[in-house]
């Protein structure tokens, strides 16, 4: 049976979802065939707008830039870990990964399947799950550079917060006096995964994966392809995500 190609990007689109402070995405004609024989799209976006990857330097200046990083990084036979059914806002753990760490050897790259992308365009999305420090330690320590999740971040992401910046001090200031134990978002599995073993990516905002889980539940092999756009300097650049099967 000849391979199968998935693709695993989000159109890009105006409005389209973005993390939170991240420029707006905005795509509109700049040339017509009616006024100038051709069309032609201006574009609008961030270096992180919708199927994205990270390059180390997206959080540490002194670490590769995209176009420092080997293209080996950005494809290679794909693990799939299954983190469907985790609450909103669930840290996900070392033991959780375990089953699927098992599998993966250097150069695999791991995708994290949360089950999210049914609430992309929606609020909830920015509830997803997340890796803790002992997570992406552990991923690193597999030998993983390479990491996929299907979710707007591997990191917990905040919510949106009111534009009133004395309202939002007032909502922070309650929210510590209901819970004195919250830690604030961060980016720490960003920083284990993008810098370990000499900097790692990290592909954001992947479709849904549960047809990898499947054909991996049957056996198939699984490889996937995740290039970016060759910006010079750049922190991190939209893909097209595309997953091989059989």
């Amino acid at each position: 049976m000849a391979p199968t190609l998935i693709d695993l990007t989000h159109p890009v689109t105006t409005g389209m979802p973005v993390y939170p402070g991240d420029p707006e995405v905005d795509l509109r004609p700049a040339l017509t065939t009616a006024g100038a024989g051709v069309n032609v799209l201006a574009l609008h976006l961030g270096s992180q707008s919708g199927t994205h990857v990270d390059a180390p330097y997206h959080v540490d200046v002194t670490w590769p830039t995209l176009d420092g990083l080997p293209l080996e990084l950005f494809t290679g036979p794909a693990v799939v870990a299954d983190l469907r059914g985790l609450a909103p806002r669930t840290g996900v753990t070392a033991d959780l990964l375990a089953p699927a760490l098992a599998r993966c050897t250097a150069g695999t790259v791991l995708l994290l399947a949360t089950g999210w992308p049914r609430h992309w365009g929606t609020d909830h999305y920015l509830a997803h799950p997340y890796l803790t420090p002992d997570a992406a330690e552990a991923i690193t320590g597999a030998g993983v550079r390479t990491v996929g999740v299907d979710a707007l971040s591997v990191d917990r992401t905040p919510e949106p917060g009111p534009a009133d910046p004395a309202v939002a001090a007032l909502l922070a200031e309650l929210a510590d006096e209901h819970d004195p134990t919250a830690e604030p978002p961060s980016l720490a599995a960003h920083r284990v995964l993008l810098g370990g073993g000499g900097g790692g990516v990290i592909a954001e905002n992947l479709t849904d994966l549960t047809p990898l889980l499947a054909a991996q539940e049957a056996g198939a092999a699984l490889e996937v392809s995740l290039f970016p756009l060759r910006l010079a300097a750049a922190d991190g650049a939209p893909v097209r995500a595309v997953a091989r099967v059989g």
